[in-house]
């Protein structure tokens, strides 16, 4: 399979393969679209099977990031990169200041921060290489952990899901949260806070304990999750969690959670519409942590603080623009994940066409 050919090439502007003898580094960087603005998305470090898992990974995930970041509404368009090794192994600072020589190699097309297996202190050796990295600290623009905002949102679109499907508040709503990391875990404080009774699940028992304590949630196996009486799914995990095999094992109507990639296949959103169940498209409402993000980079740039107002409004428009989805998807009987689509990509073409004419 050659990259234009891959199923997953999208009219990506760019896709980057580089590779450091000394370090180990093996890294691709695909740039879908600049046409908001400057890509941004973060860096995954996993142990992909084949370099050919990680292009698709690295390809899905910047469309993905275009489409997040014009729902969004911010001035940025979308990238992604992802190292391949073991995040539990390969780490070096070496191999992340050639990182950082690889995102700065772009010349500000691409903006990274940290994702699964990145931590900020990886990315503190890749920005003695460039400046071209969100998500430090130590400066007047920097935002701090986005998970806090990423799960805020998701809040948000699971509360208002639970009301145009249930027509009622949190109080009593089971919640399945598959995955309680950084954002699950907010979350999961979140929903308790409101009332909601939890169940969840993950491989890091320590993670699970830490989270059970503070909000008295029932932990089950990671595969016994999909099984549980619960009104709603959320996917905080990796993506692909809904799929031909778990589809028919869940009980509730709504799937609203943090992970990206939540469909295995397009065709998983129309059975779930065909089905009567509601589906927060993913890249919409885990739109948090890149508002937070995208408040940084534009600091950075202009030499300005941090502005929290900015990210409040832009979080409170994200909600307000899930629920246009939501209601663009029942007027028109069409899946949510295909508005939600068609908005962003109208949204694109809308920034390409005005470049155009500038």
């Amino acid at each position: 399979m050659t990259l234009f050919d891959s199923p997953d090439f999208a009219n990506h502007e760019g896709v980057h393969a580089c590779f450091d003898e000394k370090s180990g580094l093996r890294t691709i960087i695909a740039v879908h679209s600049t046409a908001r603005g400057p890509a941004a998305g973060g860096c995954r470090m996993w142990p992909y099977a084949s370099a050919d898992a990680a292009l698709t990974d690295a390809l899905r995930l910047s469309r993905a990031m275009s489409y997040k970041n014009a729902m969004a509404d911010i001035p940025l368009g979308g990238g992604k990169a992802v190292i391949i090794g073991d995040a539990r192994r390969d780490k070096t600072p070496a191999l992340f200041e050639a990182f950082g020589r690889a995102v700065d190699s772009l010349g500000g097309r691409y903006w990274t921060a940290e994702d699964v297996g990145v931590s900020p202190a990886d990315l503190a050796h890749a920005s003695r290489a460039t400046k071209y990295v969100a998500g430090l600290e130590g400066h007047a623009a920097a935002s701090g952990d986005p998970s806090p905002v990423t799960a805020e949102g998701v809040f948000r679109g699971v509360r208002l899901c639970v009301e145009r499907a249930y027509d009622r508040d949190l109080t009593g709503v089971t919640v399945a949260i598959q995955g309680v990391g950084h954002v699950g875990a907010w979350l999961a404080d979140k929903l308790h806070a409101a009332g909601a009774r939890l169940i969840i699940t993950d491989v890091n028992e320590a993670a699970l304990a830490q989270v059970a304590a503070r909000t008295g949630a029932r932990i089950v196996a990671p595969d016994a999750i999909f099984d549980v009486e619960a009104e709603v799914f959320a996917p905080c995990a990796l993506g692909g969690a809904i799929n031909v095999h778990t589809l028919g094992r869940l009980k509730g109507r709504v799937i609203a959670g943090a992970a990206n990639n939540q469909l295995a296949t397009p065709e998983i959103g129309a059975l779930l519409f065909e089905q009567g169940r509601l589906y927060a498209p993913d890249y919409v409402i885990n739109g948090g942590g890149i508002i937070n993000v995208a408040a940084e980079i534009l600091g950075i740039e202009s030499g300005t603080a941090f502005d929290g107002d900015w990210v409040a409004s832009k979080l409170d428009r994200l909600t307000a623009t899930l629920g246009e989805v939501l209601d663009r998807s029942l007027a028109e009987k069409r899946p949510s994940h295909e508005v939600a689509d068609e908005m962003a990509k109208a949204r694109i073409a809308e920034a390409v066409a005005l470049r155009a004419a500038a």
